[in-house]
């Protein structure tokens, strides 16, 4: 059995919060105080070479957990034990002096975690390249970006040879090509035996890297197992407590209300059998030449592929367009979907980002990303 890098037993924290008094009472109003506990008895372990996921709705306490690992902030109650060198990347900016260039920090942040200055300067020109920041290596980091400023960290974080490797929403920030590259790291650290414990709201990200994934919910862990599980269940409890996907734009004309999915008979989708989309919608008066896309995204945030409807005429009101498509060609794997109607040149009047997750569940089995549908003939010569 591995030894253990990660020890959480019991551990709690939290914030006091003042609330102000009533408008109108001056500077010198009354408020109230009270206690906010961000983790409440949170309990876990984390073995050499295995790669934790965290996930959680906000406010769950991921940062917080992730922030005591780190050595940010202590804990009211419970003990953290860790075994080995800890890099971390748990805020935009952290370790990083604005008024340093980006090459000064680069060493200054490897030396708060105690990583020689030998080491540092043998991976410099790793950091950089990955960083992909050649051009603003010497600039202050003050004038940086926050996606740059993500790069430069888990550049540094990644490259370096530290024991356990923490990171928080790394795949939230940055274009999608470097979101790509981090998640080929992280795979790569993770093949190398090292300890990783990513925090993300990317479930497709989490379900292709992660060993296993630990469930938050209100400061409290709600449940520690198997990514698949852990992440059906985290979208259960997403699924009845949110407010619902549409996001009505230019106008209100159009309001998208939900996507839902279905296999062979109304099963879970399987790669080689068929599959039914269907878009929910509601106009307030009828939209002529529109347009529904489901887009299908990969974790690493490229669109996989899309289904586009014929342009069409919906009513005013409540309808649905659905799509058949005879055989699903996308490979196993969870997916996010966005979902856009537009009418005439491309005019957006309703658009959902990461409307619903997509699973794809193992069925015919083919090498590869995705299945192209085709059929084969034997031609002799001189025919």
């Amino acid at each position: 059995m591995s030894a253990v890098d990660i020890v959480a037993r019991n551990v709690s924290k939290s914030y006091r919060v003042h609330h102000d008094g009533r408008r109108g009472r001056g500077l010198f109003g009354s408020g109230t105080t009270e206690r906010f506990w961000a983790l409440k008895n949170v309990g876990f372990e984390v073995r050499r070479g295995e790669a934790l996921g965290v996930v959680g709705p906000n406010g769950s306490g991921k940062t917080t957990l992730i922030k005591l690992l780190a050595r940010i902030t202590s804990p009211d109650s419970g003990q953290i034990s860790i075994a080995g060198r800890l890099m971390s990347l748990v805020e935009v900016g952290a370790g990083f002096h604005p008024e340093l260039s980006g090459r000064d920090n680069v060493f200054l942040n490897a030396a708060i975690f105690g990583v020689p200055v030998e080491q540092v300067r043998k991976r410099f020109d790793h950091i950089v390249e990955f960083s992909g920041l050649a051009d603003f290596i010497d600039a202050p980091v003050k004038t940086y970006s926050s996606g740059m400023f993500v790069r430069l960290g888990f550049a540094v974080a990644s490259q370096l040879d530290a024991d356990i490797l923490l990171l928080d929403e790394v795949l939230a920030v940055g274009d999608l090509a470097f979101q790509a590259r981090c998640i080929d790291r992280i795979a790569e650290i993770r093949r190398s035996g090292r300890t990783i414990l990513l925090v993300s709201h990317d479930l497709a990200a989490v379900e292709l890297l992660c060993d296993r994934v630990l469930l938050l919910a209100s400061g409290k862990v709600a449940g520690d197992g198997g990514p698949v599980e852990m992440i059906e269940r985290y979208q259960a409890m997403a699924a009845t407590s949110a407010p619902g996907c549409g996001s009505a734009v230019q106008g209100g004309v159009a309001t998208l209300e939900g996507v839902s999915f279905a296999g062979r008979d109304g099963a879970r989708p399987r790669t080689g059998d068929p599959l039914t989309v269907r878009v929910n919608y509601h106009a307030l008066s009828a939209v002529d030449d529109a347009v529904v896309t489901v887009s299908f995204i990969w974790p690493s945030g490229y669109i996989c592929t899309e289904l586009v409807s014929s342009t069409s005429t919906l009513a005013a009101g409540h309808g649905s367009i659905v799509f058949d498509c005879p055989m699903l060609a996308m490979q196993r794997g969870l997916y996010t979907v966005d979902l856009t109607v537009s009418a005439g040149a491309g005019r957006v009047l309703a658009k959902c980002v990461r409307a619903a997750p997509f699973r794809v569940d193992p069925g015919l089995v083919v090498h590869g990303d995705f299945h192209m549908t085709h059929s084969s003939r034997l031609e002799p010569a001189g025919t």
